[in-house]
């Protein structure tokens, strides 16, 4: 039987608030998750390899905690998973660029990483590869990128983080200086589309109006949804410590991402620190404290405080939100892994069957154990505040 690690003598040595206990937390995070998942592209339940953000993000995680211990054996995990997708050509097992699919490209990102670690001429062809998709993306009448093809004119707040990450991240490598005020205009467009009164943002946005779920006046969506404002703020960080010093845009960035974590600090749960799925509708009935979308705002408060873009009274803030973590949302199962509890395992827009983005809908999304996209943000906020300097 699994037992909260309340319960457990391992909260003790958890809820240390040492860097170095920080840097264990991710060890012991990444570890379970390795013998959870001994091939690193069955993290998200697929029953076939496939090319996806989800394990992709896993990656970076896996690089990162590598770079952090030099523990060869995190390294190990992600070219195991890299050699059987990347072919001696290039070539990557599963991708079509045709589908011109934001989520498709995030693999970019680990991909530069590992490169810097092991360079090989089939990682450079990929990570190519990935970027042209960029160079035909398709784009909204202010420039852009769709989410995908099979949601034309739409924005979502998931594709910041997860195309746009690499396309920062890919300016950087090659360099691309002349890419910047695109990526930063991606997000000054979603920025201008999405924003509602209370600070945060509605998932998504369908310039053409013509989605069940948009608003008629502004096209927008109906809700805001945790762990797409989790991506979104994520995004920020990221993007914000790969971009130019002296970008014109730099400081409308930095804005958006502080209005952002100002406004959810107002809808945050007093007595554990975490946030509901539905972020700012704390009270209404059904909703829950998500753990994917606590986890992503940990790690942007820490990474943002780090970097001097969010005020340093944010490191208390992250270290908060991961105590809440460690006390309410991380278990300890009979073999003495961890596993992260209450995950929204999917939300979307659209689609078949339809998602209409509303509150109702959200909060009767499947709710699972282990998500990736809740692993890894875990492992990555915990990284970030073992760098932090108290």
């Amino acid at each position: 039987m699994k037992k909260i690690i309340a319960f457990c003598t391992l909260l003790l040595a958890l809820c240390a608030c040492s860097n170095n206990e920080y840097l264990q937390l991710a060890q012991q995070i990444g570890q379970s998750e390795m013998m959870h998942n001994p091939e690193l592209w069955t993290c998200d339940g697929a029953a076939k390899p496939k090319w996806e953000y989800t394990p992709t993000l896993m990656a970076r995680a896996f690089l990162e905690l590598y770079q952090d211990t030099h523990d060869t054996a995190y390294l190990n995990h992600v070219l195991r998973f890299t050699n059987q997708f990347i072919g001696e050509d290039g070539t990557i097992m599963t991708y079509k660029q045709s589908l011109y699919n934001m989520d498709r490209i995030q693999g970019g990102n680990f991909l530069i990483m590992l490169q810097a670690i092991d360079p090989q001429p089939q990682y450079s062809i990929a990570i190519e590869t990935l970027r042209d998709q960029l160079r035909d993306q398709p784009r909204t009448s202010e420039g852009g990128f769709w989410h995908k093809q099979v949601y034309p004119h739409q924005m979502w707040l998931d594709g910041l983080f997860t195309g746009t990450t690499f396309y920062a991240r890919y300016a950087a490598y090659k360099p691309e200086p002349e890419a910047w005020s695109d990526i930063a205009n991606q997000f000054l467009i979603v920025d201008a589309h999405t924003r509602k009164a209370n600070g945060l943002n509605h998932h998504g946005w369908d310039e053409s109006r013509q989605m069940g779920w948009a608003d008629s006046i502004t096209g927008c969506s109906p809700e805001t949804w945790g762990r797409a404002e989790g991506w979104y703020v994520m995004a920020l960080c990221d993007v914000l410590e790969l971009m130019p010093a002296d970008q014109p845009e730099r400081p409308e960035l930095i804005a958006i991402l502080n209005r952002v974590m100002e406004a959810l600090l107002t809808f945050q749960n007093p007595e554990t620190h975490l946030w509901y799925q539905v972020p700012d509708r704390p009270t209404d009935e059904g909703n829950y404290l998500e753990s994917t979308c606590s986890a992503m705002y940990s790690f942007a408060m820490a990474k943002g405080a780090r970097l001097g873009i969010l005020p340093a009274s944010y490191k208390e803030q992250a270290r908060l939100v991961m105590d809440g973590l460690k006390k309410h949302k991380i278990i300890v199962n009979e073999d003495g892994t961890l596993s992260l509890i209450d995950c929204c395992a999917v939300a979307g827009l659209g689609g078949n069957p339809y998602r209409d983005g509303t509150y109702d809908y959200y909060i009767h999304e499947r709710i699972r154990e282990d998500d990736p996209k809740g692993v890894a943000p875990l492992i990555l906020a915990c990284l970030e505040l073992a760098r932090i300097s108290y």
